[in-house]
């Protein structure tokens, strides 16, 4: 059996390390180790129509199938529908989708042309694994050219409620054709109560039936077929992270950073530049601590790293403007000859980097007004020394706060509530962190990167042995 997982960018592994595809690179790694296989997606490059082309790379026993897209495709597949419609629809953002129905034709033309080019390499026997919301239809797009593959579809972003996800333009059309894959996972059961709600409620004529399994996995009929539907929260391997952070933490990059601290403590905030963060609100909740909380003025130090993307759609060009003047707002209200409350950078860094640097870190403020999962809270804390462990503040919008429920969960809507657990986290006593930090880290450390991607495809694999539907629906009522 080969797997062959298909997303929008691929890492591709060079001399100087993989070529980063972002969380999903982390998230996949030990996968990739483990099964032989091939990562299909997009190359990253544009190209004139008639240039388009499909190439093989061999590396690290591993294939890479990359194709084209050309300029017409990505705008209207990636900077149109992907990112201006369904991003911020998932993501509770409905004032923000700026639907055309040019972007939703150039986005079904990218999954047919995805579904074309992997008809081409996939073989009868292969278990296939599609990622996030940029291939909702990829798998009904096989189905069509006849592929009776086991194909499993991952969302890594959260799936909203059906009152929110029925304002999507056409949503019964393209959201129906997730009810083509064996099994649809998301990050958290109640990503999952959402979908099958939206599936049984608003899917036209598809006679949805819905039974409870033994492993905890929602199974929907569909004309007779099976879906099974589950949670399977991302996570990462722990002790590798802390080995990492522990190595990092010596080196000259973290040293320098901590030595121009000048001893001062430092809380910091990791993210991409994005509107799902939250960011501008934990900048207010930023002003709003060192307003009521003037003692800490001169003596904590607040890190925001966000690398900006997404740079050419207006709404991301904007967030940054206003962070900028957020930033610097607060820095010349605070401010001191010798002391800049925030440092803001708009550049990335390495993991190793980020490690080294939650280590340091007396505080980590994760507060995404909306997140699938979010792993930069559980990175914080597998970086953290259990013996003088820093504290995570967690919003509870995040898919990570289920796992996470001994940092301290905010509202990131209520900056004054993000104010006061930023006072919280440091004045908390040691025994307290400890206990905390032993806490969420045991919980982490049974659901590790390689437990996510083992337990999606064991379920996706063992589709097969389920037998007739007759005797799987008596095995399986309640």
């Amino acid at each position: 059996m080969r797997l062959v997982l298909i997303s929008n960018r691929v890492a591709i592994p060079t001399e100087s390390g993989p070529h980063r595809a972002g969380g999903l690179e982390v998230a996949l790694a030990p996968t990739l180790k483990r099964y032989e296989g091939i990562w299909f997606g997009w190359s990253g490059k544009t190209v004139p129509r008639d240039q388009v082309t499909t190439t093989t790379v061999e590396k690290s026993s591993q294939t890479y199938v990359l194709t084209d897209l050309s300029e017409e495709d990505y705008q209207d597949y990636y900077n149109g529908f992907a990112n201006q419609v369904l991003w911020p629809i998932l993501h509770y953002r409905i004032d923000l989708a700026e639907f055309t129905r040019r972007d939703l034709t150039g986005y079904l033309r990218v999954n047919q042309h995805f579904a074309d080019e992997l008809s081409k390499v996939i073989r009868p026997d292969d278990l296939l694994w599609v990622h996030d919301y940029h291939f909702i239809p990829l798998g009904d797009e096989l189905r069509k050219r006849g592929h009776r593959n086991r194909i499993g579809f991952f969302l890594h972003v959260p799936f909203p409620a059906p009152e929110f996800i029925t304002v999507l333009p056409h949503h019964e059309r393209l959201l129906a054709s997730l009810l083509q894959y064996d099994l649809v996972g998301f990050q958290t059961e109640q990503d999952v109560q959402n979908f099958v709600r939206y599936a049984v409620s608003e899917t036209p004529g598809a006679n949805v039936r819905v039974f409870q399994t033994t492993d905890r996995q929602v199974v929907l009929n569909k004309d007779g077929r099976q879906i099974r539907v589950g949670a399977f929260p991302v996570g990462i391997d722990t002790a590798e992270f802390e080995r990492r952070a522990r190595r990092a933490a010596y080196s000259s990059f973290v040293q320098e950073v901590v030595n121009s601290l000048g001893g001062l403590d430092l809380m910091i905030g990791v993210d991409r530049l994005d509107y799902s963060k939250g960011l501008i609100q934990r900048m207010e909740a930023v002003d709003l601590f060192f307003s009521a909380w003037p003692e800490w003025r001169g003596k904590l130090t607040y890190l925001q790293i966000a690398p900006k993307s997404r740079s050419e759609i207006q709404e991301y060009h904007e967030l940054g403007q206003q962070l900028d003047a957020l930033a610097g707002g607060i820095n010349g209200k605070f401010g001191e000859a010798s002391w800049t409350p925030i440092r803001y950078v708009n550049r990335a860094y390495s993991r190793s980097a980020l490690a080294g640097l939650y280590r340091a870190a007396r505080v980590g403020l994760v507060t995404p007004l909306r997140d699938g999962m979010n792993l930069v809270a559980k990175e914080y804390v597998a970086a953290q020394d259990p013996n003088d462990p820093g504290v995570l503040i967690l919003s509870r919008f995040a898919g990570a706060a289920a796992e996470c429920r001994d940092a301290l969960l905010v509202n990131p809507y209520d900056s004054e509530s993000v104010a006061s657990a930023i006072a919280q986290a440091l004045e908390m006593p040691l025994s307290e962190r400890r206990d905390r930090h032993g806490h969420t880290l045991a919980t982490l450390a049974e659901n590790g990167s390689g437990v996510w991607g083992a337990r999606f495809i064991e379920a996706l694999g063992q589709l097969e042995l389920v037998g007739s539907d007759a005797e799987f629906w008596q095995r399986s009522a309640l």
